[in-house]
């Protein structure tokens, strides 16, 4: 598979809320000094008009501020309200207005307030995703997406509308569940309202092409085919692996057996620190936290050092390995999940999406500054470096290594860059051996350095390298 691609920009995603749990705080030169490239962020209807007709900008300021021009912006603008929409809340889950004008002028005037600065407008996220983040039906969606897309169109007509993620729930389920069903009436129904398709790529990096070819099938079968754009991706997370599957459905059946019917800001700050059931799973599951697999331990605060190691290892090959198999689909835009926690301070593990997710951030916060760095911060942007300049990619066969992934990169200015990795179980696979791979190579000299910041060896001779190959990707360049 080779794609031509045109200024491709690798991206983060500040998190779920921006402004709402706090102070909006900087963060975009924090992303940008990582070599991220294209910023996303949440805004809730309710941060921007509180009541009828009453419009506060401070978020929105404090973010467009933080721009120098060089980046993306791409907003989710999230249908949450304590008044405008069936379920009255401002955080969670967003539904659908009762009133489709009064919609379409909010999103109207917060594009036009943005003045050209937001280069992507995203109608909610992960619609499919029923009750916790979407509170209605298919229908309902694509009529608040048609009044989206007028919205931005006249605002903002350079401005391309972003259709809410497609998700694990939608790869993962058959084509007759209620997932897979949800988003083949959108993309039918919606087809004339969204200009880019946006999947989120969860779990095992060789599920990529896949999950691509899911989201253009379903186009595909209403005839027409749209750009892909990944909003979200990263690994690795617990359901990806099948040995920990078992604990994982427990813990959520417990956790969830009496389900809130919002997830507003004074529900949850009411609800921290209370006996709730999913407090109780959390707590059940930490206290058997010893006898649980290796492969749910390490998600899991406090686990034993060598796992979390071992999983911040994980975190920084799959990172690597998303991008290329998604460059090398034609995807020329990836969102990480994500950039930092929420907000400055302390974080409760006991809740099942730190459990899911929370370890999967580039930075953290030192006090109220964004400057911790995670192993994977510094895996983006050794990755940024090297793709600076891409304009193809190229995935090949080694012939005699069929489990060896290879990627040739073509990049403007620069010298060519090759990337390799053997494919092998993600948990276990640093400990077997690696394969010794050859390689045509014309140029007089090659380096390399893999996705864990290490310098492997390469022998070159007689218009051939030579390296030793394992589960970590390899850069390697003239």
């Amino acid at each position: 598979m080779a794609s031509d691609l045109q200024d491709v920009r690798l991206g983060v995603v500040r998190g779920i809320s921006y402004g709402l749990f706090g102070k909006p705080d900087e963060f975009v030169p924090q992303a940008r000094a990582l070599g991220a490239r294209l910023v996303r962020v949440y805004v809730y209807w309710s941060q921007v008009e509180p009541e009828p007709g009453r419009y506060t900008w401070e978020t929105v300021d404090a973010l467009l501020e933080q721009l120098d021009g060089d980046e993306e912006l791409w907003i989710t603008v999230c249908s949450s309200s304590p008044w405008a929409t069936r379920q009255p809340t401002d955080f969670l889950p967003p539904s659908p207005a009762h009133d489709l004008d009064a919609y379409g002028e909010f999103v109207r005037r917060l594009v036009r307030h943005c003045g050209g600065r937001v280069h992507y407008w995203q109608c909610d996220n992960e619609p499919s995703n029923t009750d916790l983040l979407w509170a209605g039906t298919s229908a309902e969606y694509v009529a608040q997406l048609e009044t989206m897309y007028a919205a931005v169109k006249d605002a903002d007509p350079a401005a391309a509308v972003v259709l809410g993620g497609c998700g694990y729930d939608v790869f993962g389920s058959e084509e007759s569940g209620a997932p897979r069903q949800f988003f083949d009436h959108v993309v039918s129904a919606g087809r004339d309202a969204f200009d880019l398709f946006d999947v989120h790529l969860y779990g095992d990096a060789s599920e990529v092409p896949r999950s691509l070819g899911i989201a253009r099938e379903l186009m595909r079968a209403h005839g027409y085919l749209k750009p892909i754009v990944v909003g979200e991706y990263a690994a690795p997370v617990p359901f990806e692996f099948p040995e920990v599957g078992a604990v994982m459905y427990e813990t959520l059946a417990q956790a969830f057996a009496e389900p809130p019917a919002t997830q507003s800001t004074a529900e949850l700050s009411e609800r921290a620190g209370q006996d709730t059931p999913e407090r109780r799973a959390m707590a059940a599951l930490y206290e058997r936290m010893p006898q649980l697999p290796p492969r749910l331990q390490m998600f899991m605060a406090g686990c034993p050092a060598d796992l979390e190691a071992r999983r911040h290892r994980i975190n920084c090959r799959q990172l690597v390995m998303c991008n290329l198999l998604a460059l090398a689909e034609g995807v020329g835009r990836t969102v990480y999940w994500n950039l930092a926690p929420e907000v400055p301070g302390p974080v409760d593990p006991r809740q099942v999406m730190h459990l899911m997710f929370g370890k999967l951030a580039l930075l953290d916060y030192e006090g109220a500054a964004l400057s911790g760095r995670h192993p994977a911060a510094d895996t983006f942007s050794l990755l940024a470096a090297q793709l600076d300049g891409v304009r193809r990619v190229t995935r090949v066969e080694v012939a005699d290594r069929p489990t060896v992934y290879a990627f040739q990169v073509d990049r403007a200015g620069r010298e060519p860059l090759l990337v390799l990795w053997d494919h092998r179980d993600m948990f276990d696979g640093e400990d077997a051996a690696p394969v010794t791979v050859t390689w045509p190579w014309p140029a007089s000299s090659a380096t390399a350095i893999d996705a864990l910041g290490d310098v492997p060896a390469v022998e070159l001779r007689d218009g051939r390298i030579e390296l030793a190959v394992s589960v970590t990707p390899i850069f390697v360049t003239a």
